[in-house]
């Protein structure tokens, strides 16, 4: 398959400087990253920030009083366990 990208110049010389480094060529070093980024979705998806949890609570900021939110969300400490030391 042949695709064609219009890059600014400025994309251009960082992917080309990129692929010099590497010593493949522009449409070599291109195909490369894209494979990498076909091979491996799930390792961008497990690698999570939490941004999209903190832009949606941003949504339900000042919808509920510190005393809702306490009695919506507790925390159940769990039972310690003993540890045998010999």
């Amino acid at each position: 398959m042949t695709i064609t990208i219009n890059l600014n110049p400025e994309i251009e010389r960082g992917l080309l400087a990129r692929a010099q480094a590497k010593g493949l060529s522009l449409a070599d070093f291109a195909e490369e990253v894209l494979a990498r980024e076909v091979t491996a979705p799930s390792a961008r998806a497990s690698h999570r920030t939490g941004q999209e949890l903190i832009d949606v609570c941003a949504h339900l900021q000042g919808l509920l009083t510190d005393e809702e939110v306490d009695a919506l969300i507790s925390r159940n400490p769990l039972p310690g366990r003993s540890v045998g030391l010999e």
